[in-house]
């Protein structure tokens, strides 16, 4: 990346302008949920529930589920948010997470489907926001993809009737239970603009000093899958080449740390969840 001569790689909270804040995260914390999962970083806090319902396939994915996300914000996470004030946002980064999990790379929904063209799991990926301290959207993404590792959906028994019927019936084996390959699935990074230089993990005071950001969606293995750009400012094209170049690295090791640190928390015998009260 080109670096100005008079800007300094160093940050108020002592960060260098390509760190991360520490990430606390818990998962499995909501027993009547499929899959769950709590994020707090620095002071954004954000709940994820997964719920698995069957319905019918997209019309251009005949043998493949579905995932759809919504995102409420709490009006006690930011005064921005009483009454209406939080609905735009939530808008905003639910379809920022349509549109990084559409490419068929980031997720492979067809374990999902149950009989082809006519009925699949659903999964409903509820967001809510606790607290918004800054770098909102990768905290979100983070969750999510946190929240989907955890999720158990029941298998299903299938088999065929009188007048080419379909006689669908949940496993009588309660722990036969589908999991979703979630190494792939993307998570955001938000590349905040600072005079001609991009930081990553901006905190509330930065974001409040920058005009413009880049929130990008990277695969495990640095596949930008989405791209959306916030604010009214602009970014120079040299700017962004480079900026897509860094959110590539950056979001491959947010990748796989968090996959990594997953992995770690499920093999923990009685683990002791905290849930609320933590």
């Amino acid at each position: 990346m080109l670096q100005n001569p008079s800007w300094e790689d160093h940050r108020t909270d002592g960060r260098r302008r390509r760190d991360y804040r520490p990430m606390e995260l818990e998962t499995g914390l909501v027993t009547h949920a499929a899959g769950s999962a709590r994020l707090r970083l620095a002071t954004t806090d954000v709940l994820v529930g997964v719920k698995a319902e069957v319905g019918e396939p997209l019309p251009e994915r005949p043998r493949a589920g579905r995932l759809q996300f919504s995102v409420d914000c709490s009006a006690n996470a930011s005064p921005e948010f009483e009454g209406r004030g939080g609905e735009a946002l939530a808008g905003s980064i639910a379809s920022c997470l349509t549109r990084a999990y559409a490419s068929p790379s980031a997720l492979d929904l067809r374990p999902l489907s149950i009989v082809p063209a006519r009925q699949c799991w659903i999964l409903y990926v509820d967001i809510l926001i606790l607290e918004c301290g800054g770098n909102l959207y990768d905290a979100v993404s983070c969750a999510v993809k946190a929240a989907l590792f955890n999720a158990r959906v029941p298998e299903l028994d299938v088999s065929s009737a009188d007048s080419g019927r379909v006689d669908v019936e949940l496993s009588d084996d309660p722990f036969k239970l589908l999991r979703l390959d979630v190494e792939n699935a993307p998570c955001l990074v938000t590349l905040l603009l600072v005079d001609s230089e991009c930081i990553v993990d901006p905190t509330q005071e930065e974001e409040a000093c920058s005009k413009a950001s880049l929130v990008t969606a990277v695969t495990a293995g640095g596949l930008v899958t989405a791209v959306t750009k916030a604010g009214r400012g602009s970014f120079h094209p040299t700017t962004v080449a480079s900026a897509l170049e860094m959110a590539a690295e950056l979001g491959a090791v947010l990748n796989r740390t968090l996959t990594e640190q997953l992995q770690v928390e499920e093999q923990i015998e009685d683990r002791q969840i905290r849930g609320f009260l933590g």
